[in-house]
């Protein structure tokens, strides 16, 4: 897609050269610092309208932006992406268009720095948009559009380099900038970027919905203090309304539990390393908090000195992907409903522009968290087209390496060697879905490139060694890899042959013979050769189980799960696997549990793969509902991981395993929701 428009920037940026994020993970770069960040800029635009008929805006923004039409919120885009392949969305505006003056008004933040969340750090800043009626072109963005940077926001940055906490000065706050009769005599004439280098995919993006949401209860407990609950993990921002002293501080803390020695307290200085607590000055006048980006929460408090706030103001505005839940679960087996219930929440919140790990620390897409999340949402909401979009999000990594990065659409370069073997496994899992055989072969290629580089590290018998350019990590955290026995860990390369990256390697080799089937290709790899030499390298007789290493001296239960999920142990290995898999049980990590339960369904252990589902030990989740989840955990447990988020998509396989295993089993139905 062409826009008609040109891209605006500010004075800052208009000269900036862009840096090239992109490198290896492990190459010793270093990149220069951009000079701005945090950096909230106000775009305006008035226009005359004779009437509001069939009027249509495409709008993008670097990094993101927040869309109003005569001071009513619209939307928030786009979808990050690398530049050469960035998004955009295409937006009615009738609705909230008038016949006469109209004014758009859009906020645009640069973040500036290195992290998960999205291309920055780059120099690239600004907008572009055009504006249709009845299909033709009536006006974008070029000098005409004002500008001013918006002062109100400081504050620190929390999690991962991932949030600006919002420390807003309501006396800097340009009240009524989004409406038609603000004084623009402040604002400065938009730049356009000459040299602006975007390239815009063929198709819009969706946006996020907004909505507001009321907490289930308010508990005033002293002077200018209050607790609010949500009642549940959500995603978004919190908003109240003040008139205030002038200089009047309000504090106000979130955090996804409440402290254990305090109930009425917000644990702000939150598990998952994130500190949500920022402090915002009143202006003496009605003051709107409108927090710009978005957190994970449940409580709040909110504490002044002052007692002369209006506790019916507050509320919260949620935002994730549009999330229609199209299925729902029928069983009297315990804790199953509840289980059913925190994946489905934490797919719902834990998907934003992209199905993110976490929507807290990190917000990043991870190719690996992708597996289980995209296809547990893809079962719940039939979404094909957010699901594909992540397909080809991932396949723009190829532009860094044709073996793929761990994490898409963002300047931080990380590379896990799991991760990308388990892509082909993502296509045809959306294949089976939706038949989609034109998008196979779309993908085909990046397929194929993953295969070439994997090659390289081959030895004489088909296995892979030392596959040094990548992490291995084989789970997450390190102290869920049942006792691995390979000296795994992040920034650790070169290591030797060893079971897992194998057992996926295989596996990835068999599903691209599926792949090469459905699209018409009738060569194949032969895979029994290397499954032979997998057997041969780390199955060990004696104790009838597969080991880590070929020093054939320990056995993991990830060691012996990707064989039963790949079909690459025999037949005569099974009962001793299933044994073992159900004496060690879920001592692995939660995205993992998807390969182990998925293991015992393709051998027919449905009973044992039920009984693993609901176990009540420390390693379930049914741990994570005694422990108050309302979104499915990163762990099993709190206190499992050191940052241990707890809302993370990845954790939501059980309704896979519902959907594909134990439907209309054990007297466990799956039923389509009425429309209402």
């Amino acid at each position: 897609m062409e826009f008609n428009a040109k891209w605006i920037t500010t004075e800052d940026f208009a000269d900036l050269v862009p840096i090239n994020m992109f490198h290896k993970e492990n190459d010793e770069v270093k990149l220069p610092e951009s000079p701005f960040q945090n950096y909230h800029i106000h775009f305006r635009k008035r226009f005359t309208l004779q009437n509001t008929d069939n009027v249509f805006m495409n709008i993008s923004a670097d990094d993101n932006y927040k869309l109003y039409v005569n001071g009513v919120f619209v939307c928030q885009g786009p979808a990050p992406a690398y530049p050469e392949c960035y998004n955009y969305n295409r937006i009615d505006l009738s609705e909230y268009l008038k016949a006469g003056d109209n004014v758009i008004a859009v906020h645009v933040h640069y973040q500036g720095v290195v992290n998960r969340v999205c291309f920055s750090g780059d120099n690239r800043q600004g907008m572009i948009a055009d504006v249709y009626q009845n299909n033709e072109f009536i006006f974008g963005t070029d000098e005409s559009w004002l500008y001013s940077q918006a002062m109100e926001f400081s504050g620190e940055l929390t999690g991962y380099e991932t949030l600006f906490l919002e420390n807003i000065d309501f006396n800097l706050e340009e009240k009524g900038w989004t409406t038609l009769d603000f004084n623009d005599s402040g604002y400065k004439k938009a730049v356009i970027k000459q040299d602006a280098d975007y390239c815009f995919k063929d198709e819009p993006a969706k946006t996020v919905d907004v909505y507001k949401k009321l907490p289930v209860r308010v508990i005033k407990f002293d002077k200018g203090k209050y607790f609010i609950d949500f009642g549940e993990e959500i995603t978004g921002q919190f908003c109240m309304s003040a008139k205030g002293l002038k200089g009047q501080t309000v504090r106000i803390m979130c955090g996804e539990e409440a402290e254990e020695n305090d109930p009425l307290l917000a644990k702000y200085d939150m598990l998952c390393n994130c500190r949500y607590d920022e402090t915002c000055i009143l202006s003496g006048e009605q003051d709107e908090f409108n927090f710009y980006d978005y957190k994970a929460f449940r409580y709040v408090n909110v504490f002044t000195d002052e007692d002369n706030l209006n506790e019916k103001t507050f509320c919260a505005i949620v935002r994730h992907h549009p999330f229609e839940e199209k299925y729902s679960l029928e069983t009297d087996i315990p804790y199953l409903k509840d289980i059913w219930r925190i994946c489905s929440n934490g797919v719902k919140y834990g998907a934003q522009e992209a199905i993110l790990d976490c929507p807290t620390r990190e917000k990043g897409l991870y190719l690996g968290d992708f597996t289980v999340s995209g296809l547990t949402r893809l079962y719940l909401t039939e979404d094909a087209e957010y699901y594909r979009k992540i397909l080809y999000d991932f396949a723009a990594t190829t532009r860094v390496c044709p073996g793929l990065l761990a994490v898409a659409n963002c300047s931080f370069m990380q590379e896990i060697a799991d991760c990308s073997l388990q892509y082909p496994m993502q296509i045809l899992n959306y294949y089976k879905i939706t038949k989609d055989k034109a998008t196979v072969i779309d993908l085909y290629p990046t397929v194929c490139g993953i295969l070439e580089y994997f090659k390289q590290y081959e030895r004489a018998d088909g296995l892979l060694e030392n596959v040094h350019e990548k992490n291995n990590i084989v789970d997450w955290p390190a102290n869920l890899r049942d006792d691995y026995d390979a000296h795994i860990a992040l920034k650790t390369y070169g290591i030797d042959c060893h079971n897992v990256l194998n057992a996926f390697y295989i596996g990835a080799l068999q599903i691209v013979n599926e792949l090469r089937e459905i699209i018409g290709i009738s060569e194949r790899i032969d895979v029994e050769r290397k499954k032979n030499a997998f057997i041969k390298a780390f199955y060990n007789q004696k104790t009838k189980l597969f080991c880590d290493t070929e020093k054939l001296t320990h056995s993991a239960l990830h060691s012996n799960a990707l064989p039963l999920y790949f079909g690459i142990a025999n037949e005569d290995m099974h009962e001793e696997i299933k044994k073992f898999i159900m004496e060690k049980g879920l001592s692995c990590g939660v995205q993992f549990a998807f390969f182990v339960l998925k293991g015992l369904g393709r051998i027919g252990a449905y009973e044992e793969e039920l009984a693993l589902l609901v176990n009540e030990t420390e390693h379930s989740w049914v741990n994570m509902l005694k422990e108050g989840a309302t979104t499915c955990f990163e762990a099993w447990g709190k206190p499992q991981k050191w940052n241990t988020s707890l809302c993370h998509p990845w954790a939501s396989a059980p309704i896979i395993i519902l959907f594909e295993d134990l439907n209309n089993k054990f007297g466990i139905t799956i039923k389509v929701n009425t429309q209402k």
